[in-house]
């Protein structure tokens, strides 16, 4: 991985349009991607819905810092299974009330296997703490992220 000086800070430029009132068609860069409902709300299914898309970047995110840690510390990780449950409080998504914190809870299981020592995880967990941007905006927002660590020596 090499590092092609990059700038530290950009501006993230994407746009959108809601083609109905359930699908948003999402473009940024090259790529683009749908976020909908599902049908028994109105939807068509023809990708996450916001909130699952939320949380599909925790666990994108909680993979992509891990394995760039992994590089900078000199440790193997192999593919990693990642599985999330959220406690998700929907009365603010029904127009019902206004919530805080929606996800009061996340918890993460995540199985890797690692030729990495106790203390080499240990400092992998703390760096992902650290450097996890969608964590960070999640934990500052008072939501209590859980991550269980199976470790599956290599």
């Amino acid at each position: 991985m090499t590092n092609l000086t990059q700038k530290s800070e950009v501006i993230m430029s994407m746009s959108a349009t809601g083609e109905t009132h359930a699908r948003t068609k999402i473009n940024i860069r090259d790529v683009s991607s749908v976020i909908d409902e599902p049908e028994v709300r109105g939807g068509t299914n023809q990708g996450l819905t916001p909130t699952e898309t939320l949380m599909a970047s925790l666990i994108g995110c909680t993979n992509v810092i891990s394995k760039r840690i992994a590089h900078k510390i000199g440790i193997e990780l192999g593919e990693m299974d990642i599985q999330l449950s959220a406690k998700f409080d929907r009365r603010g998504t029904m127009l019902e009330e206004e919530i805080d914190v929606p996800f009061s809870q996340v918890i993460m299981d995540i199985e890797v296997d690692t030729n990495a020592t106790e203390e080499q995880i240990n400092m992998l967990k703390i760096d992902l703490a650290k450097f996890c941007p969608i964590a960070k905006v999640l934990r500052g927002g008072g939501v209590n992220i859980i991550e269980n660590w199976i470790i599956n020596p290599l």
